[in-house]
């Protein structure tokens, strides 16, 4: 068995209820529609394709490192869609500017993008297909009580996992996009 599988096993159970925590952005706000800048350019869509700014606040003592993810649940694929999925942020960052998604080397030192369902490491805007509904996308910061060790090539799914094994406290920021 893979050494972060069983460490991911043992730890299932030990981190109780996490610790509440707050998200904010200056570029979008719970429940409301993105701007044309937050939508993917490419997919039939035409936007700016550029990650919002985020701040996070009443971070949980212990937290050595934060994930950030992005998802939408209401993708027509089975599995939702990842639009963007970072481990491994530097505790002392608690905000990220508007565009660090958009080039990896954007991110804080020590940060690992994984590759999105659009198959690139950047943020990938909302890009519902066209007519199917409103969509949501869930923005989570995640607080870690360490560094997270994933294989070079894991999916964000296999992040999310680990995510929840472990955080010491999360929040969440959902904005939606139709068109």
């Amino acid at each position: 068995m893979n050494k972060w599988w069983l460490g991911a096993s043992l730890v299932l159970g030990l981190f109780g209820q996490a610790h509440a925590m707050t998200l904010t952005s200056k570029d979008m706000s719970e429940g409301n529609k993105f701007t044309s800048q937050l939508v993917f350019n490419g997919f039939g869509c035409q936007g700016e394709n550029i990650s919002p700014q985020l701040t996070w606040t009443e971070v949980p003592a212990g937290t050595k490192a934060f994930a950030v993810t992005v998802y939408d649940p209401d993708a027509p694929t089975g599995s939702g869609w990842w639009h963007w999925a970072v481990y491994n942020l530097p505790a002392a960052q608690t905000s990220l500017a508007q565009g660090a998604g958009s080039h990896a080397n954007a991110l804080p030192k020590g940060a690992i993008a994984l590759k999105n369902d659009f198959g690139t490491t950047d943020f990938g805007g909302a890009c519902p297909p066209e007519g199917h509904g409103v969509h949501r996308y869930e923005f989570t910061v995640w607080a870690l009580p360490s560094a997270l060790e994933l294989p070079k090539d894991a999916s964000p799914a296999l992040l999310g996992f680990m995510l929840r094994a472990q955080a010491l406290g999360s929040a969440k920021l959902t904005a939606v996009y139709n068109r």
